[in-house]
């Protein structure tokens, strides 16, 4: 696998630029990026002129138009649209130029609103996703689908990873789209520079979540990469979960902040509880998280306070 050429869609992003440094440390020379602007891989026209120019045996995407709960109100229609055209075309044309391999990244919010924790990959189909953010994790879900479908028919060799909500060092801090890590940490380290004492969190605090430290997560998709070769998915995540209202606790004490926490409860929590179980990407690739949440969280936050500026 490290003489193939591997093109990274996505990788000027977040998750990109570190899967991008894992693929070089572990002996991988011929990478290419395809992200915007050089290409848009909504439009067919730079798909296709992204594989001419590259010309991969193994495609990873991790392309994708992303945000958290009030990003996903307000652009639903930009979101499906997005995610679906890059998938599908890049699926497509890639069968088409018989390339070796495709790594697909769907999402946790492909799961259905009401999955049991831990979820299991046998759950994706067993009702709709959460509300605040169908359109996307549905976009996502669709490369499933497809994968599947010229698997069975073509023999097409693309695998379908799940990973649960990254963060790092490296995460999106714009607060118009970022998600929940890195918009609490942005607003408490701010507050705290500017002397603010009120802290006023989205809703009731009570929902959880499951993080994984982007670091880990680029380990995954290698190694998945490198010994996986089914349609069937698998999440990839730490395997663990916390509330929102402990994740604030925890982010105050590791930012210094002491002023009050508000918590606005007319605005929504988004899915109930999110836990991945990760047991099939271990037992199939020998993939398990190996950073401490709290440690994540601390570089995390330093890398932000050095990047502020």
């Amino acid at each position: 696998m490290k003489n193939k050429c591997i093109t990274v869609t996505g990788g000027k992003g977040f998750l990109g630029k570190h899967l991008f440094r894992k693929l070089q440390d572990k002996g991988y020379q011929k990478i290419a990026i395809a992200d915007l602007p050089e290409y848009n891989l909504v439009n067919l026209a730079d798909v296709q002129r992204m594989y001419e120019d590259t010309k991969p045996e193994v495609v990873i995407h991790l392309a994708a138009k992303v945000g958290g709960i009030g990003f996903n109100q307000e652009h639903p229609a930009s979101l499906f649209y997005e995610n679906i055209m890059m998938g599908v075309q890049l699926i497509h044309e890639g069968y088409l130029r018989n390339i070796d391999k495709f790594v697909a990244l769907g999402t946790i919010c492909a799961y259905p609103k009401f999955t049991p924790v831990p979820f299991q990959e046998d759950d994706i189909w067993n009702g709709y996703p959460e509300e605040t953010n169908a359109p996307y994790g549905l976009a996502k879900k669709m490369m499933l689908v497809q994968s599947q479908a010229y698997r069975q028919q073509y023999g097409f060799n693309s695998i379908f990873v799940l990973p649960v909500n990254l963060y790092g060092p490296g995460d999106n801090f714009n607060p118009r789209s970022s998600h929940v890590i890195p918009a609490l940490i942005k607003r408490c380290v701010d507050a705290v520079a500017s002397g603010e004492r009120e802290l006023i969190v989205w809703g009731t605090g009570k929902a959880t979540r499951e993080f994984f430290y982007v670091e880990d997560a680029a380990e995954a998709i290698i190694l998945a990469m490198e010994k996986y070769d089914k349609s069937d998915p698998v999440n990839i995540g730490a395997g663990f979960e916390i509330s929102i209202r402990d994740l604030v606790s925890l982010i105050t004490e590791l930012t210094g902040f002491q002023g009050k926490v508000i918590w606005d409860e007319t605005k929504p929590d988004g899915q109930p509880r999110r836990m991945l179980d990760t047991a099939k990407a271990y037992r199939e690739f020998g993939f398990k998280a190996r950073t401490d949440f709290r440690e994540g969280l601390a570089k995390t936050i330093d890398w932000y306070r050095s990047h502020r500026d």
